[in-house]
């Protein structure tokens, strides 16, 4: 399992890569990060809704609220024009960490 820290210092790239993709509500990104982590990455919601609402201050999402097909109301989330450029910067620094990381770890030493 993924440490607190390391969940928390990727909570923001992560959820700006999810809405990338497009439109998504908080509980469909935290069940697609667990997909995607082979369910390493286990968010509560009382995790990701700060998150999710401090993105929204800083202007990086929108929200919006609409009925899902139950009738049930979601707010949905999209990313805005600030947010596109905000993940490429965030891309940036994420892969100088990875490639840092490789360069001391190695490419497959974290994997035996």
């Amino acid at each position: 399992m993924v440490s607190r820290e390391l969940i928390a210092a990727t909570t923001r790239p992560l959820v700006l890569a999810v809405l990338a993709k497009g439109e998504n509500y908080g509980y469909a990104i935290i069940q697609q990060v667990r997909e995607l982590s082979g369910g390493e990455l286990d968010w509560s919601e009382g995790m990701l809704y700060p998150v999710l609402h401090r993105l929204e201050q800083d202007k990086l999402i929108i929200g919006r609220w609409s009925k899902s097909e139950s009738g049930r109301k979601r707010k949905y989330y999209r990313l805005s024009a600030s947010g596109t450029r905000a993940i490429q910067a965030e891309r940036r620094q994420w892969f100088t960490v990875h490639q840092t990381l490789e360069s001391l770890w190695g490419p497959k030493s974290c994997l035996s």
